[in-house]
This record gives C-alpha cells, structure tokens and sequence, in this order.
C-alpha cells in the first residue's frame, strides 16, 4: 500500500455523478484518506471534475485509476448495474474498493466479487453511509447494552416521489430502476443490521409501475421466535422514512434513519434519552465516517470491515434476489 507523506489513505473515485460528487466533498474531513485522483470514461470529464474538488490527478480511463500505483483505495460511484464491471476493474488493479450501495445487481455478482477480492487479498466493502452515521453507531450501543431488552419488532421506511421520468434511473429496467435496489435497500439494510439478513421467511408485495419497475413494496420478514420487520420503500411516494426498534423493554426511534442526525432511547419507566448529531454544523455530510472506516482497515491490515460485513453484504443481496423472485422481476441485462 502507497500511504501518502503524511500517513492518509490515497483515495481514487470511479465515475463523476451525483454520489461521486458527494463523497468527494466530505473526503477532506476523514482524519485518515485523502482525495487523490479521479477516474471517468473521458479525461475532460475528470478534469472538470478534478477542478471542483481539488483532485491533483486525473485518469480518461477506469483502467487508468486501477493502475495508478499512488492510488491505495477507490470509491466506485457508478449506477449499479455497471459496479461488478468497475469493482472488479479496480481489483485487477490492486485496490482496495469502497463500493457505492447496492454492492450489486444480484447475489451471484457480489460472491463473484468477493471472491475475487478473497483471492487477491484486498480490502472490500459496501458503502452503507449509513451504518457509520454517529446516532446508527449509538443505537447499536443501545442494543448492545441490552438498553431495550430483546428485539421483537423492526420498523423502517425510505421513500421519496422522483415525478415521472421513464428514460431516467429510477424507473429504466435497463438501469435496475425501481424503489428496491435504489431506495429498499435502505431499510433492508436497517433491519439486517438490528436481526441479520437472514430471515426464516419473506412476504412481500409491490406495485410494478407502467415501465416495468417496482414503484413501491412492503416487506416482511419473520426471524422466528417473534421477532419480525416490517419494510417498506418506494421512489414514486413520499415516505416519513423514520425507523423504530421495538424490544421488550423499551423502543428506540430514529427520524429520517437514512440521513440520522439523531435518535431517542424509550426505555420502560425511565425518560427518554435523546443525542442528536452536529456534524452538518461541522460541514460534515457523512460519507466521511465510510471512507475512515476503510482507512482504519487498511492501515490495520484487514480485508473487510466488522460493522458491515461481506457476509451480510451477501445476505442481504440473496434476501433481493429472494424479493425480487416473489415479484417476477428480472432486469433485461439479467441472463
């Protein structure tokens, strides 16, 4: 690994969209990784983008950042049905990879990618921004402590109306569209992290829209032994998108689980305990709690992270492919 003079993770971004453009911005505030070079399919492209956030290289070519031997990990930021392709450019490369959430289209690419990584011993993960969010890693603190007693019934919810826009991400079959990959993944997520993401059984139900996607769907999931989860994401709907824990002792709440600027602890007879985040007062978005956690992988020498593991990675894809089974819906670039 090439570690920058003053001891910071050398980061690479894969691709200039929206999300690229979000992670760059927050890089500067991880204590451990710094913004080195960008990657896009032109070199106008990643100059433009280099220009805006400070990035001292540029590549014209993905294989060009998977080969740059200054890089030491990449952020792909591309749509999801491109990321086997990219993940897998970049570990041909010797990179380590943070890879934009979801890993993948279907269970079958990501153990084709985790294998790969195993192989070649390199770092990879799945970036679940949220899973490293401060109030996330206070609720699992909570549960941890037993704070709410056993877990009996998860509740969460991402959605959010995108209008009509057939040729776009969202709604496209070409592109993966639909509330479960971009949206569901969210709350499939949440629930996997409080009771796993291996459920004994799924129900589920959802709206296939005009273009062939997935508009909205409820999820739920049973664990055996009364705990349950109850999901529910969409992207032509408008969601409060909070989440609940509720155990036999107390609940937690977090509004607006995805962006988590705070959560609040019910514990039976007691009073609520509230901690809120500050890091937008800080110019913090985030994504820079992700990026740290690849960087203390790294400098320890580790392959993969210990809050979101590539197992549960993988679970979590088999558990889609799973709903998306029950729906009948298969992408056209599917085999």
């Amino acid at each position: 690994m090439s570690e920058a003079a003053n001891g910071k993770i050398k980061w690479g971004i894969l691709g200039t969209g929206w999300i690229a453009e979000q992670f760059a911005a927050d890089l500067k505030h991880a204590s451990n990784g710094e913004l080195y070079a960008i990657g896009s399919r032109t070199k106008e492209s990643a100059d433009k983008f280099a220009e805006k956030f400070g990035a001292p290289v540029t590549h014209g070519s993905y294989e060009e950042l998977a080969n740059d031997p200054n890089v030491d990990a990449i952020y792909v930021a591309t749509p999801h049905p491109f990321h086997k392709e990219n993940v897998l450019t970049a570990l041909e490369g010797g990179k380590a990879v943070l890879c934009e959430k979801p890993f993948t289209v279907s269970a079958g690419e990501l153990d084709e990618l985790i294998h790969s990584a195993r192989e070649k011993k390199l770092f990879l993960m799945e970036a679940m921004w949220s899973r490293f969010l401060p109030p996330i890693e206070q609720v699992r603190q909570w549960l941890s402590d037993d704070k709410i007693g056993d877990v009996r019934i998860v509740k969460a919810e991402f959605g959010f109306d995108a209008g009509w826009n057939p040729e776009g991400r969202l709604l496209n079959p070409e592109l993966g569209g639909g509330a479960l990959l971009d949206a569901g993944i969210y709350p499939v997520s949440f629930a996997s992290m409080v009771l796993g993401p291996n459920p004994n059984n799924v129900w589920t139900t959802a709206h296939i829209g005009e273009t062939g996607v997935d508009e909205h769907f409820t999820i739920l999931l049973d664990y055996g032994d009364g705990k349950t989860a109850s999901l529910h994401g969409g992207v032509r709907v408008n969601f409060p998108n909070d989440a609940f824990i509720h155990g036999t002792k107390g609940y937690i709440h977090i509004p607006q689980f995805l962006f988590a600027k705070e959560a609040t602890l019910y514990v039976n007879g007691e009073e609520p305990v509230k901690i809120t985040d500050d890091r937008e007062d800080r110019g913090i978005k985030g994504y820079a709690y992700e990026a740290e956690e690849v960087g203390r992988a790294l400098l320890e020498g580790r392959h993969e992270s210990t809050v979101i593991t590539l197992a549960e990675s993988l679970g979590i894809m088999r558990l889609l492919d799973n709903v998306r089974g029950q729906w009948g819906l298969k992408y056209p670039f599917e085999k």
